[in-house]
């Protein structure tokens, strides 16, 4: 099954109740936020609010917020567009007649890379004389944002010197009726355009999508190479050419079955505050400059809906889009470095934060070759931490990582800082804006052997060691974590202590984190480690040494992974908007 748009995918959401319909009032400043979180965190279906406040059209959200709503919206398991793509390059290599004519269904599939281009859109049925984004129902979605945003925008620009589309979701700030923000992060096509063009000293035409059917959302989600139109791929995920029409007043491709079509122009040298944000670090992204957007016009569909959706502490609807993104392109992956058995990047990190992969070594170290090729790939690129594996250990799982962890690691050999490099522009642990360390953990136990697992090893009482100690938890007897308490003067003066103590002496990693983290709950505790230490500022090591230029690390690693003074704060609602939704509970379900 294949959908034409984003209202026919709600259809079939709603024939196998998949999606409810919300007829009660609701207000787009973080009411909706409120509803929206409690319903991911319960599996709950996907939300279309008919009457939303001070809007004139719906708001459709939460749609792709489980495995099972992207399974139908892509008609396959998003892991098997990747697989039955690296299947058919195997089965055609090398390419001859007979091979081409065996598996050309596969091939006339690629042919779906090309869109189809569309005279009379559904896209551009109405168009807005005096166009207002008032008329929208754009969220504000934590009581710290700078606004309200366009959260799900599927922003086209061209390459000013190639001629080549680009997609991507970059969030957009509303200042006015008719201009926003345009947050395009580090390492985007869309920044690359933009630079391009203001190198040249011209302006930027971009037009924004409004609501598409899965595949061409997902495709704006998935991190192709560099110049790839995401357009495309959506054929190839969809198994159908994606529909493309001319905007109107600027020269860009759009999708031609959108909701809405906002076009526009970023002018020259034109940079305006943008943010704060609740972003999927969890946090408040912080206030920057960024590009501004000024509208055009807008088109739209005789009656269209709005499409949103929400970010922040996770588990949020970015989690599935996220892993559906990395499952459709990881067998590409594995193609391109033969010596990868498996990867898989953490929901609960951020994504960037933390990737694992599981590699072959067919010689000395190769596994360093691997992970320093993949810290050049891309958005992969922006990982902060990585952590090889064996080939046995599924990536994915946080438990059989952490055994290997545990069996394999040894700071003296296996451990690689890369220092003062770009970092993900949501990252807010680095010295500067954009600006950070990263870590390369090798967990393979290539060239020893690995040690004998003693849940029994940590022969000391931690709360006793420092009142700041508020509990501990012991992972596979090598991985220690510690919560301190709020108000802890010196954290990682005590992270220090601990990677000196005799009791812990064999331990591999000693993390700390602060009191909001729930040691005991697996999404709580890599959220709250990994996206709150820089990799060079916030690592020790119970010894440190030079060996001529060369630096050695020994003994047991310590992370200090606790919220510090200049951090942005982490996402909470405001208590008087989660008392009214549980007053008004019953009334979204009538």
């Amino acid at each position: 099954m294949s959908f034409t748009d984003l209202q026919d995918f709600m259809r079939e959401l709603r024939r196998r109740e998949l999606l409810h319909v919300v007829h009660a009032e609701v207000d787009p400043e973080l009411e909706v936020t409120e509803i929206v979180t409690r319903m991911v965190k319960e599996q709950g279906p996907a939300l279309l609010f008919t009457n939303v406040k001070g809007a004139k059209y719906p708001l459709a959200i939460n749609l792709l917020a489980t495995m099972e709503r992207i399974e139908v919206g892509l008609g396959k398991h998003p892991e098997e567009i990747g697989e039955d793509l690296l299947e058919l390059l195997e089965r055609i290599n090398p390419p001859t007649p007979s091979t081409l004519w065996r598996n050309r269904g596969g091939l006339w599939n690629l042919m779906n890379v090309r869109p189809r281009r569309v005279l009379r859109a559904k896209s551009q049925r109405m168009t807005d004389l005096a166009p207002n984004l008032h008329d929208m129902p754009i969220l504000k979605c934590w009581p710290g944002d700078g606004g309200r945003f366009i959260t799900l925008p599927l922003v086209r620009s061209r390459d000013p010197e190639t001629g080549a589309h680009n997609m991507g979701i970059y969030r957009m700030q509303m200042y006015d009726e008719r201009t926003t923000g345009m947050h395009m992060q580090i390492q985007k096509g869309g920044a690359f355009h933009h630079a391009a063009s203001e190198s040249s000293g011209t302006d930027l035409e971009m037009a924004v999508a409004l609501g598409g059917d899965p595949a061409l959302i997902l495709s704006a989600v998935i991190p192709l190479p560099e110049g790839i139109d995401e357009s495309g791929f959506a054929g190839v995920m969809r198994g159908k050419r994606t529909p493309m029409t001319k905007a109107r007043t600027v020269d860009v491709n759009v999708p031609a079955n959108a909701e809405f079509v906002i076009e526009g122009v970023l002018r020259m040298g034109e940079r305006r505050l943008e943010g704060p944000f609740g972003d999927h670090f969890g946090h408040y992204s912080e206030a920057h400059d960024f590009p501004v957007f000024h509208v055009k016009t807008i088109t739209r569909k005789r009656n269209p809906v709005y499409p949103a959706t929400v970010v922040g502490i996770p588990p949020q609807e970015d989690r599935y889009m996220g892993d559906a993104a990395q499952l459709a392109t990881k067998p590409l992956i594995k193609l391109m470095r033969k010596e990868v058995q498996d990867l898989w990047s953490y929901y609960e990190s951020g994504f960037h934060n933390l990737l694992v992969v599981s590699v072959h070594n067919r010689y000395g170290r190769e596994q360093l070759k691997t992970a320093l090729g993949i810290l050049g790939e891309g958005q992969l690129s922006l990982t902060k931490c990585m952590v090889l594996v064996p080939a046995s250990v599924d990536p994915a799982n946080p438990s059989q990582v952490a055994g290997a962890v545990a069996a394999n690691f040894r700071a003296a050999i296996d451990y690689r800082l890369v220092h003062a490099t770009a970092q993900d522009t949501l990252d807010f642990t680095g010295d500067a804006y954009e600006q950070g360390s990263k870590m390369v953990l090798d967990a393979t136990g290539y060239g020893h052997a690995p040690d004998r697992l003693d849940v029994t090893a940590m022969a000391v009482s931690l709360e006793q060691l420092s009142d700041d100690i508020v509990d501990h938890r012991v992972i596979k007897g090598r991985l220690v974590v510690v919560k301190l308490r709020a108000g802890c003067a010196d954290p990682k003066g005590l992270v220090q202590q601990l990677v000196l103590h005799q009791g812990l002496k064999s331990a591999k990693i000693v993390a700390a984190v602060s009191d909001d983290i729930d040691i005991q709950d697996n999404e709580s505790l890599i959220w709250g480690v990994f996206t709150r230490f820089d990799c060079a500022k916030d690592t020790v090591f119970t010894e440190q040494s030079f060996n001529g230029i060369v630096p050695v690390y020994s003994g047991v690693m310590g992370i200090d992974a606790t919220w510090k003074t200049g951090y942005p704060e982490p996402l909470r609602m405001d208590p008087d908007i989660v008392r009214k939704v549980d007053a008004r509970w019953s009334e979204y379900w009538k």
